[in-house]
């Protein structure tokens, strides 16, 4: 029994994992998690400081003994670098593929993809739509090619080595707490460059603000959920590789359709008369059409009856194929009928069930069925089995 699962849960394997069950449940962590992919950095810096114990067999030993806090006698406290780790497992940061060796050699680092969500009504999803969307992203700084200043006058700064960060170390009982910070001295930039000599366009910050305008083309047929990518759109800096601007659809509830894949759920109310001897309803359609639905007559439809109508439904992504549109039929019922025509009803419809008989001394008594107010209504659905005087617990004190 291990004392805390902290670590393997955050890979999701059990405390009785091999080596190599640790290593692939990394391998596909990280490569989700990574920053560079749009992953969320903290929990990439967690799930790979749960591996770099597990990896090393007496740190795992002194974790799976004592927890976290029996780390720190084990040297397993300070850790290394989360990228140099990542670095060292996938032989330069580079992303594995398929064949379950490196597929390429590591390419260059990327700025961080922009992920924006675009909310898109039934319609768009139906008939396909072209919309555009205005973005502000940094754009390298034409004047001084992304140096940010004149040649020569930026130099690297002392106080972080040039790395944009200070890593202390904290002790809190006995465990010790690594903590890192952009540097004051150079805002985190690694670089220092004299006022003077800052370029005059960009301030020495090597990137400007622009405005861009990308036209979004939503195919016919897509869902909530998939993605539309613009690659290289995002923001530029000096020596690194534009990431990806990634648009999320999301799909607005539709009033009157429910979807599912390529199938669409209709409910379509029918009066008595229209249910019992036939007639026309019609469905107003996510395009410029209405679907005229015919009843023939001798055809009964039933409360809740489910209809589909072939071909109606949404068009598949890839090759526009429709699917089926489903009607749930309710029937109403009209509130009062003429008495004078129910002789007319008695020769329409079934004749009516003969009152039940019963045997032995049975007495028989007639009712009536009366309307049912809101109060009764809520004792009926269970919403008032407790009384009002019962809402409040009753406390008795024991005497002494």
């Amino acid at each position: 029994m291990v004392k805390e699962t902290k670590f393997y849960d955050l890979l999701e394997v059990s405390p009785d994992a091999s080596e190599s069950e640790l290593k692939k449940a990394y391998r596909k962590k990280a490569l989700r998690l990574h920053p560079d992919k749009g992953g969320d950095p903290e929990l990439f810096k967690e799930v790979t400081h749960a591996y770099e114990i597990l990896s090393d067999p007496q740190k795992r030993s002194a974790y799976d003994t004592r927890g976290e806090a029996g780390l720190s006698d084990a040297g397993g406290m300070g850790g290394m670098d989360p990228q140099d780790l990542f670095s060292q497992l996938f032989g330069g940061g580079g992303f594995f593929g398929g064949g379950g060796g490196p597929s390429r050699s590591p390419g260059p680092r990327k700025t961080k993809d922009l992920v924006h969500r675009i909310h898109v009504t039934l319609e768009d999803l139906y008939k396909g739509k072209t919309t555009k969307l205005a973005l502000t992203r940094n754009v390298i700084c034409a004047k001084c090619a992304g140096k940010g200043g004149k040649e020569g006058a930026v130099r690297q700064c002392t106080s972080c080595s040039g790395r944009g960060v200070k890593i202390t170390l904290r002790q809190m009982g006995p465990m010790i707490q690594q903590l890192q910070q952009p540097c004051d001295d150079c805002n985190g930039s690694g670089e220092i460059i004299n006022h003077k000599d800052k370029c005059k366009q960009c301030n020495g910050k090597k990137v400007l603000a622009e405005k861009k305008m990308l036209e979004v083309h939503i195919d016919k047929g897509m869902k909530g959920g998939q993605t539309i990518t613009f690659r290289g759109e995002s923001d530029q800096a000096p020596g690194v590789t534009p990431g990806d601007v990634i648009i999320v659809i999301e799909e607005r509830p539709h009033d009157r359709f429910k979807r599912q894949d390529t199938d669409l759920f209709y409910e379509q109310e029918v009066d008595l008369l229209t249910a019992l001897a036939g007639g026309q309803f019609t469905i107003r359609h996510l395009d410029d059409r209405a679907l005229v639905v015919t009843i023939p007559p001798g055809e009964v439809l039933k409360n809740d009856d489910l209809k589909v109508i072939h071909g109606q439904g949404m068009p598949s992504q890839r090759h526009h194929e429709p699917g089926d549109l489903f009607v749930r039929v309710s029937v109403k019922f009209p509130d009062h009928i003429d008495p004078t025509v129910i002789p007319l009803l008695e020769q329409a419809l079934p004749p009516r069930q003969p009152v039940e008989k019963f045997a032995g001394n049975i007495t028989l008594e007639e009712v009536e069925l009366d309307e049912v107010d809101q109060r009764q209504r809520e004792r009926a659905s269970g919403e008032d089995a407790m009384d009002e005087d019962d809402e409040q617990p009753r406390v008795q004190c024991a005497n002494q």
